[in-house]
């Protein structure tokens, strides 16, 4: 079986230099906010671009804390608006909701599932406080157009980061293109931990220190609770090994690209919609490998029977959602078409080579 990421043999790849981290916080006696928290922070800064990370307990909390940040700081009130794609994972919408704030939405652009930043002007209110960008399935999607649409209208932009760490946009790493990101380590990204994790990145000095004092119970000193805040913390554990695997990102990534480039140019199936290669690849990392079909089921029980594992990013859109009920009666054609015909075909840094053959083999009979 071609699994669909072997994560085990991910993470065997740096085993001695895991291990002896595990080993090495285990001893020390200090699980939380300690140095491994500070060294991590410091080196995501540092290969980020941005003047301050700050480490938080997953890719939701990042969200939350940044939008609850900005709430504190009188930037945002709840009841304002802010744009975000309606093809996306149902947490760049949870951050949202869960302060307050209402949520709305646009299409994404069909050839790379993003959102079609052409549409977000029509949504613009005057109660639109900000545009919450997501970098699906490891694409960027950014402009000087998004820029001056967000100046034009005073509206902060913020980055769900969660799925394409290590892309560039002119020579800017994603997480530092806007006003603040919001980062998952989940354990099946580009980036994983071997757990929960995430992390916000900015270069607004007001905002980190805020958000820094929210995810620890609203304080910036023991006992002492200047915000009614949330305990959202990295541990030293998660801190430790994501240390490790920050040094490979890279080029794990371009082995990610390396695959892309061979299912683009090798899969040849009319009945298959391969997804584009940018044209500065810099701007894909190729979290997941994402293709179309009107026949996805029969495709995905093919592809099982041929013992190749697939995934769905994702069945549902968010407006039809049980959690969003409101919405349900609502139309996002886009959104709808991309929900039932995409499948997600195994991608990792450690594919073999046959494995890629054998994909790629399989899909032209289908």
């Amino acid at each position: 079986m071609i699994k669909f990421l072997d994560l085990q043999k991910i993470n065997l790849l740096h085993q001695e230099e895991i291990e002896a981290k595990l080993s090495q916080v285990f001893r020390s006696g200090w699980y939380l906010m300690g140095q491994e928290l500070s060294t991590f922070q410091e080196n995501l800064s540092q290969y980020i671009g941005a003047q301050y990370a700050i480490g938080v307990a997953n890719g939701l909390d990042a969200l939350r804390l940044i939008l609850r940040a900005y709430i504190e700081l009188g930037i945002m009130s709840p009841g304002d608006e802010i744009i975000v794609p309606s093809n996306t994972y149902i947490a760049s919408i949870l951050a949202v909701s869960d302060n307050g704030l209402v949520p709305v939405l646009v299409e994404p652009d069909i050839n790379n599932y993003n959102i079609d930043i052409s549409k977000i002007k029509e949504k613009i209110s005057s109660k639109t406080k900000g545009i919450l960008i997501v970098h699906l399935y490891g694409r960027i999607v950014f402009s000087e157009e998004l820029q001056q649409l967000a100046q034009a209208h005073n509206l902060k932009i913020i980055e769900d980061n969660a799925q394409t760490i290590g892309a560039e946009w002119n020579g800017k790493k994603s997480g530092n293109l806007a006003d603040a990101a919001g980062f998952s380590f989940y354990p099946g990204k580009n980036l994983g931990a071997l757990g929960d994790a995430g992390a916000v990145t900015t270069n607004d000095e007001k905002l980190a220190a805020t958000i820094k004092a929210l995810a620890n119970y609203g304080s910036n000193q023991k006992y002492v609770n200047i915000y009614q805040g949330l305990n959202s913390r990295l541990d030293e554990i998660q801190a430790a090994v994501l240390d490790v695997k920050l040094k490979y990102i890279d080029s794990e990534n371009e082995t990610r690209r390396q695959i892309a480039k061979r299912y683009i140019s090798e899969i040849k199936n009319p009945a298959i919609t391969l997804p584009e290669y940018p044209e500065n690849e810099k701007e894909h990392v190729w979290h997941v490998f994402v293709i179309r079909t009107a026949q996805r089921d029969a495709l995905q029980k093919y592809l099982t029977e041929n013992e190749i594992q697939t995934l769905i990013h994702y069945p549902i859109p968010p407006h039809k959602q049980q959690a969003y009920k409101e919405w349900n009666e609502q139309s996002f054609p886009i959104s709808e078409k991309i929900h039932e015909e995409i499948l997600s075909l195994p991608i990792s840094p450690v594919m073999t080579a046959e494995e890629i053959e054998k994909v790629i083999e399989i899909l032209n009979k289908f």
